[in-house]
């Protein structure tokens, strides 16, 4: 039974479109086969081939393997490159999630476009997650899944913090470590700067986008 319920696991991650989480794959076996154990010992049987099995933001998928994917890139014509904002807003949220427009707009001491969003809406990177318990009840803003599994990230815990930013050269040694996740200033003179603290960021968001491509 469990070879069979191996089998099956592995048949159901090859056709499905999209990854799939723990639950999902438990539904189609129905059989009391561990699950995650079996997708454990595949995720080992397929170490090293040339398609592996990656768990990202909690769901399952193969993919190929990180040595071989640059070889089988394909050179495309960016139609539409994400604006400054939208990868500013993109890193904002990211970093201080849940967060609301207004939060967004004085970390960036900037007040951004409805379409600004709407990319990300698109994208499925962001979404609306409920409301802010203040006068005026505003939406808060935080990432998808399909964010984390865009830039290989498995969970939020593994963005890079202000010292792996600092030490990749991605942020300025002056900025505030305390606003990754905080949302607060030290002092008024850096909030003068928060322009250009995600300016290097964008830099890194970019890359990934263009390696994706």
């Amino acid at each position: 039974m469990k070879k069979k319920d191996k089998n099956l696991i592995e048949a159901i991650l090859f056709a499905a479109s999209e990854p799939l989480d723990i639950a999902t794959i438990k539904s189609k076996i129905k059989t009391g086969s561990d699950a995650l154990k079996i997708l454990y010992e595949l995720q080992k049987d397929y170490s090293e081939r040339g398609v592996n099995l990656v768990q990202l933001a909690n769901k399952w998928s193969f993919r190929t393997a990180e040595d071989l994917s640059s070889k089988l890139k394909k050179e495309i014509v960016i139609q539409k490159k994400l604006s400054k904002a939208a990868i500013e807003t993109l890193a904002i949220i990211a970093y201080h999630q849940p967060v609301t427009r207004s939060e967004i707009e004085e970390i960036r001491g900037v007040s951004f476009s409805t379409g600004t969003l709407e990319i990300l809406f698109e994208l499925a990177w962001v979404k609306p997650n409920g409301r802010k318990d203040i006068p005026g009840k505003p939406l808060l803003y935080v990432t998808t899944d399909k964010f984390l599994n865009h830039f290989n990230i498995n969970s939020l815990n593994d963005l890079p913090n202000a010292d792996e930013l600092l030490a990749a050269g991605l942020i300025d040694s002056r900025v505030d470590s305390s606003i990754f996740g905080t949302s607060k200033f030290v002092d008024a003179e850096k909030s003068e700067n928060r322009e250009d603290i995600y300016s290097n960021i964008d830099d890194m968001i970019s890359d990934t986008l263009n390696e994706d491509k």
